[in-house]
């Protein structure tokens, strides 16, 4: 398959740059297994589940992965960014750097305030590696736990590129790119679909016998990395960690020998549902390491029967991902529908969910 095979023309006014008044108070897409569209709204996806079925989310916590600071090469110093992507150790993190032609191995770091007497508002670290793409490995000045709390102190969300393109983050982000559920720290970009939901959504959801099951998936900012590659097939993800724990994994299976659907909130859980069974053979088992599957048509889906997912961009891994699970033609029949009624893409957008095409 080629890349232009998942092209679409999306005006640029669709894309939300901030999300909407209230979380749940965006519009939901429904599209039937046969194609069918219905439009609706976040609020009314309770009614689309019945007793016995599975929701699955991601608790990831987003940490303010995003540094501005400088670069200090003896009396000299300069500008820089970083977007962390990727935990090496419990100091080190790999991240795109901008301009990366301005760093080399040796070069000392520092973000925020410099200004601070006992340092609580700063941030060291070193660059060890330069890498290709502008990418970076870095040592930190502190570790594990003490490090991410650092970085909430002088980092800032890290926004999608489309989105931090147009406007800077700011205070809000901090609360509304977060879902409600989020728990472990480790993920420098949303799992945005969660970004719908609200405590009194789930409550509703689970109010009508559905059970409600986390999973944990670390997401990179290599989500966001466009595909170079004109045969897609030569395209590279970049890994993330997750979990799944083996309380889940029996749920999900007492669930579908009832006939009862899963639905996984986001790619990012069912990337990492469909990563536990292809890592025994179809059978979904426990699980926890490193995955960069990589979901185009074809794939064969042993977990996940429905989607819940933001609209996505042209020749994102994304788009070839729904393209997958709901088939081609009929998602590019449903994003030309979404952009006929003006939906918003993107990670602050609207929403829809997708029961598993028959192919």
């Amino acid at each position: 398959m080629q890349l232009d095979d998942f092209d679409f023309t999306l005006p640029e006014e669709l894309i939300a740059l901030y999300p909407p008044d209230e979380r749940d108070g965006g519009r939901l897409l429904h599209v039937s297994e046969g194609g069918d569209f219905s439009d609706n709204m976040v609020k009314d996806l309770p009614s689309y589940f019945e007793a016995g079925d599975v929701l699955v989310v991601n608790d990831s916590r987003v940490l303010p992965a995003a540094l501005d600071g400088v670069r200090i090469r003896g009396e000299y110093s300069a500008s820089i960014h970083l977007n962390l992507h990727k935990r090496v150790s419990e100091n080190e993190w790999l991240a795109f750097a901008k301009p990366a032609k301005r760093l080399k191995a040796g070069d000392l770091l520092q973000f925020g305030d410099d200004n601070n007497s006992c340092d609580m508002g700063r941030l060291d670290g070193r660059v060890e590696t330069v890498e290709g793409g502008g990418e970076v490995l870095i040592s930190f000045s502190l570790t594990g736990a003490v490090l991410d709390e650092r970085l909430k102190m002088v980092g800032a969300m890290p926004l999608p590129p489309y989105i931090a393109a147009k406007r800077a983050p700011d205070q809000s982000d901090f609360q509304s790119y977060q879902t409600v559920y989020s728990q472990y720290d480790g993920s420098v970009a949303a799992p945005t679909a969660g970004l719908h939901f609200t405590p009194s959504l789930l409550n509703e959801i689970e109010a009508r016998g559905v059970k409600v099951l986390r999973v944990t998936l670390h997401v990179g900012a290599g989500t966001f990395l466009p595909v170079k590659t004109q045969n897609i097939a030569d395209h590279q993800m970049h890994a993330e960690w997750g979990e799944v724990t083996d309380d889940t994994v029996q749920v999900i299976k007492q669930a579908k020998a009832a006939g009862k659907r899963v639905c996984a909130v986001g790619t990012t859980s069912l990337r990492l549902l469909e990563a536990a069974a292809k890592a025994n053979s179809g059978t979904l088992k426990s699980w926890r390491g490193e995955t960069d599957i990589f979901i185009t048509p074809g794939f064969q889906f042993q977990v996940v029967d429905r989607l819940m997912t933001n609209f996505h961009l042209p020749k994102s891994t994304l788009f070839m991902l729904v393209s997958a699970f709901s088939g081609s033609s009929v998602m590019k029949q449903a994003y030309a529908h979404a952009i006929d009624q003006k939906y918003r893409f993107y990670s602050y957008g609207d929403a829809s969910l997708l029961e598993r095409g028959e192919g």
